[in-house]
């Protein structure tokens, strides 16, 4: 089961809440949450739960903005499937062997499917876009999950902050804040109306409870203020916010001068490096030894090497990138293995790293 890491995740990767008890019991919380409902598979190269994989079928497909399809998943049988908070995801095995993880952006108490929506990256890993031209109605598709990385704590004061397809995990928990008759407003933010996924969810979101959604397009707004958008959260309020690298850097930047009082943040690119130095690999099967610079991961270095090296999530959290260390010291910063695991000498080569000089002999 997991436990939290012997060093701190980067503060770019999970952002800097403002501490008080509440976040200490929440941290906590989520913790051995994650540790009772989480596991490795045998061969670690895999994201696995404590359920087995499901097979599931696409049920429907269709656009809900440019370059974006959602795909509605269920049972063959018709069987219900496992429950989800908002927040959670899906660990999706393509035909090609690829495994991506997509955010569930449907109800949670529709317990018979599954919703998620991809955006088609041409330039990205293949994942996207192998979903895009392989996944019709009808495919059939392995998934593992839902595991929640990102929960939703529903507190009284809620700012929901979404770039581009990073609304999928945000509007669950719209829904849920609204169910709950929270204090919450919605910002999704992307280039264009037409670009934004989910947009009419969203206006019929806005529909029932006015002025609590907002768009804000950059050829009609102009690129998003992050201070600004942080300045309208209600006093104390959390903010959830997902979406790509730079407006989550610019919102944990800003977030200090804020009136709000803690930051959730889930990225779906890789994290910058925090407090890299220098070091290297020794690959044992052929001696090869490799550079790892203070500014890359060891992943980027393998994937160099190998472009069919594993790897998912790059952040830490799904197992896919597991690799066997024989020797050396690693500086583990995930947040999925175990003490035993580590001790065994395991380690997620996407964030983990070793000492400044040191080398590591990894089993590959």
């Amino acid at each position: 089961m997991p436990s939290r890491p012997d060093t701190p995740p980067p503060a770019a990767l999970f952002g800097r809440p403002r501490q008080d008890r509440f976040l200490r019991f929440l941290t906590h919380f989520a913790d051995r949450y994650l540790a009772l409902t989480t596991r490795t598979d045998p061969t670690g190269r895999h994201p696995a739960t404590s359920r087995p994989p499901l097979r599931l079928t696409v049920t429907d497909r269709r656009a809900v903005a440019e370059d974006v399809v959602a795909l509605r998943l269920a049972a063959a049988d018709g069987t219900p499937l496992p429950p989800w908070r908002p927040g959670a995801h899906l660990d999706l095995r393509l035909p090609s062997g690829r495994t991506r993880q997509y955010s569930l952006c449907g109800d949670p108490a529709e317990r018979h499917a599954y919703r998620i929506a991809v955006r088609r990256l041409p330039g990205g890993g293949g994942g996207s876009v192998e979903v895009h031209d392989t996944l019709t109605p009808g495919a059939r598709v392995t998934v593992a999950g839902p595991r929640n990385a990102f929960p939703f704590a529903a507190q009284d004061r809620v700012l929901l902050l979404a770039g581009g397809i990073g609304v999928t995990p945000i509007l669950p928990m719209a829904h849920e804040a609204a169910r709950r008759g929270l204090d919450w407003r919605l910002v999704h933010c992307g280039r264009t109306r037409a670009s934004l996924p989910l947009a009419d969810e969203l206006a019929a979101l806005d529909a029932r409870h006015p002025g609590r959604v907002h768009v804000r397009a950059d050829d009609e707004h102009g690129p998003p203020d992050a201070a600004r958008l942080l300045a309208d959260a209600p006093p104390g309020a959390a903010v959830y916010c997902c979406g790509p690298g730079p407006l989550l850097d610019a919102v944990r930047a800003a977030f200090e001068a804020s009136p709000a009082g803690a930051l959730h943040a889930e990225r779906f690119t890789a994290p910058p490096v925090v407090d890299g130095r220098p070091f290297s690999l020794r690959l044992r099967r052929s001696g090869t030894v490799l550079s790892v610079p203070a500014d890359r991961t060891a992943l980027d270095v393998l994937r160099a090497e190998d472009p069919a090296t594993a790897s998912s999530c790059r952040q830490g959290f799904c197992g896919v990138c597991r690799v066997r260390v024989l020797a050396g010291p690693v500086e583990h910063r995930d947040r999925r293995l175990t003490p035993a695991e580590r001790a065994a000498g395991d380690m997620l080569v996407c964030v983990s790293r070793a000492p400044e000089g040191a080398c590591l002999e990894l089993d590959l």
